[in-house]
């Protein structure tokens, strides 16, 4: 096995961690400060790769202009889910924000089927995104590495928001302590509505990116990406950002090299192979790797 192979198998670990990355951000940041785990999180990746689809072979737009439309979608929806499904639930019992979740999460797949049908589609880019780009012994395609570029972008700036702007700080504060952060006068509506409002444009954003990695969508798309997202999540600490990043690319890169480095007959057992992961890092790191103990947060 060659320098050269392992390489690209790196490559293609960051790539694939770079999608769940952006997911689990969103998990982390809705849980850090409602502690509550949406599971219709995963959705607004089906929705943005539809969307995505629409924009660019329907409506025939350039990607630079698809891409922005994408994200504003995604925070729409996002808004949309929080104002309609979840803020009436506020202040109720844990599990029925749960439930919640998993209802707006059958609802949306359920939708899917019925508007688009569950005929998978194909998913192209335009000829000037599948050309491929060849750097030492490491080749991918342009729009591998806009998946790449366009995460740490996305991810920086996420960081800079919440640890330089006037809305960082109060989603800060309302993680820490929302009954505080409501007597020291921040709008907790419009903290929460935000966070939603990110996380689920990250979401659709990974949407479109995924798409155009595996050239092909459906409207069950979102579950496994979102749940192995949520995943990634636990593993870097839920309620952590970069933690969620971390566990983001810890996971691309171990599921990757799990298929990779092994004979073909183990490729079948890669979701079980992330599953184990998940179980090995908690025995250790109960909290995960950036994770703090729940009484340290209040």
């Amino acid at each position: 096995m060659s320098g050269g192979y392992i390489a690209q198998q790196i490559v293609n670990g960051l790539i694939l961690g770079s999608m769940y990355a952006l997911v689990a951000i969103g998990f982390s940041m809705i849980y850090g400060i409602i502690r509550l785990i949406n599971f219709a999180h995963g959705e607004i990746i089906m929705i943005g790769a539809f969307l995505t689809l629409g924009l660019l072979q329907k409506l025939q737009l350039p990607f630079p202009v698809a891409a922005p439309l994408v994200l504003i979608a995604g925070a729409v929806v996002g808004i949309i889910i929080e104002k309609g499904a979840f803020r009436p639930m506020r202040g109720a019992p844990q599990v029925t924000g749960f439930i919640a979740s998993l209802g707006v999460s059958i609802m949306l797949q359920n939708l899917g089927i019925l508007l688009l049908t569950a005929q998978p589609r194909n998913f192209t880019f335009p000829d000037y995104l599948q050309s491929v780009v060849q750097i030492g012994l490491v080749s991918f395609r342009t729009i591998d590495g806009v998946i790449m570029a366009s995460a740490l972008v996305l991810m920086g700036g996420l960081l800079f928001l919440v640890h330089k702007t006037r809305l960082g700080m109060a989603m800060r504060a309302t993680a820490e302590n929302i009954d505080v952060a409501r007597l020291m006068g921040i709008n907790i509506n419009r903290t929460i509505m935000a966070t939603f409002a990110i996380g689920s444009a990250l979401a659709a954003i990974a949407g479109l990116m995924w798409g155009g990695k595996f050239g092909q969508i459906d409207p069950l798309l979102g579950f496994v990406p979102g749940l192995k997202s949520f995943v990634a999540a636990v593993i870097g600490g839920v309620g952590s950002i970069p933690g969620a990043i971390l566990g983001g690319y810890i996971l691309g890169l171990s599921e990757v090299l799990f298929v990779g480095l092994l004979p073909p007959i183990y490729s079948a057992f890669r979701d079980a192979f992330v599953f184990s992961t998940l179980i090995l890092i908690l025995l250790v790191l109960p909290n995960g790797i950036l994770g703090k103990k729940m009484e340290d947060r209040a």
